[in-house]
């Protein structure tokens, strides 16, 4: 079956043909501003890539917020659409991109079906005393309060290649996932399934990141709300759009933030200092719930390709016998993969290319074949 995988981010669009052999044949990155393509380019972009593949059997979506009623990937029907569109106020930097390339295909592509899959998914099988927030009844049962995950595609793919890389079966492992791009999570993975991560109800709980905040203490926003006097919508959008790197360096690229911190910029250097003291704490926190760790796998943009930043932040966890081999890692760029543990290392380090695509279009052949 070959799947042509659409992966619509917060700021671009990516268009993969998956060959029945999981080879990428054909791919396009559109720029897309909040999410959006400028009008038409997606719908012109699919069905040229289709034509170019000699057609495509399905379309794999990536979805980021499945709420509680979606678990697993699902053939896409108007009813989904729905409730996928209802779900925008969880999830708003991601949703509004997933639902608009959702339609899209249904215009460029109309014969051919569509399976979208959900990044909450993988965290489905979290145990309860690690997605129950203690609050009011009234809210977890009526307002679905709880912790969802996210990143869940990307942790699934990380941590199965993670265990080929040092050559063991996952079902035997605990791996602990850090998943660092723009938007950043962590996650506890043992025996092959998510038994905790950073993220939370929204994508905007866990680790600092480009634009987002991270953990907050909740009565900070009742404060500012209550006391402060700021409007709850400037909240909001303030949480997500202008915090994370953007609020502590002024940028919210990590390649400028630190080549503005090697510079000895004061905001810069702060950044990363607090940057690294969440990624060390939550990492830890992991490897906790994970009774352990065998092997710590590093993935996305920042993950793969900033060497002095892992290698920061296994320095503050060698307490769980983790160390790197600094000549090893500083080769893991670029979409280069593989083990850069120091040899005496109790555990082992990683470093994952994310391939989300090859786990959509695993997903859509599952569904429909």
């Amino acid at each position: 079956m070959r799947v042509l995988v659409l992966n619509a981010g917060s700021s671009s669009v990516k268009l993969r043909v998956v060959e029945p052999d999981d080879t990428v044949a054909h791919r396009v990155d559109l720029d897309a501003p909040r999410g959006r393509p400028a009008a038409g380019e997606l719908e012109e972009a699919a069905a040229r890539l289709a034509h170019e593949a000699g057609g495509v059997d399905a379309v794999g979506h990536r979805v980021v917020h499945g709420g509680a009623d979606f678990t697993g990937p699902v053939v896409v029907g108007a009813d989904v659409v729905g409730r996928i569109d209802r779900l925008i106020v969880l999830a708003p930097l991601h949703q509004p991109p997933a639902v608009a390339g959702l339609r899209a295909m249904t215009e460029a592509l109309p014969d051919v079906p569509s399976v979208a899959c959900f990044d909450t998914a993988f965290h489905a099988t979290m145990p309860a005393a690690a997605s129950t927030y203690a609050v009011p009844a009234r809210w977890r049962t009526e307002y679905g309060l709880r912790r969802y995950g996210f990143h869940g595609l990307a942790h699934a793919w990380a941590s199965a290649r993670a265990a080929e890389i040092v050559g063991r079966p996952l079902e035997e492992l605990r791996v602990v996932v850090a998943h660092l791009g723009s938007g950043a999570s962590a996650c506890a993975v043992s025996g092959g399934r998510s038994v905790d991560t950073t993220m939370g109800f929204t994508p905007t709980a866990g680790l600092v990141m480009a634009t987002r905040c991270g953990d907050l203490d909740p009565s900070a926003v009742a404060w500012l709300s209550v006391h402060a006097g700021v409007p709850p919508a400037e909240v909001e959008h303030a949480l997500d759009h202008a915090s994370g790197l953007a609020a502590l360096a002024g940028d919210p690229d990590m390649r400028h933030v630190l080549a503005a911190a090697d510079a000895g910029d004061p905001d810069a250097v702060l950044a990363v200092d607090v940057w690294v003291h969440r990624a060390c704490a939550q990492l830890a926190a992991m490897a906790a719930a994970a009774g352990g760790v065998d092997v710590l796998a590093f993935s996305g943009g920042v993950g793969e390709n900033a060497p002095a930043l892992r290698q920061r932040v296994v320095g503050g966890l060698r307490f769980l016998g983790l160390a790197v081999d600094p000549h090893a890692d500083a080769a893991a760029v670029g979409g280069a993969e593989g083990d850069v543990s120091a040899p005496d290392a109790g555990a082992r380090t990683v470093v994952v290319h994310a391939r989300e695509d090859l786990v959509i279009a695993r997903e859509v052949r599952a569904v429909l074949g």
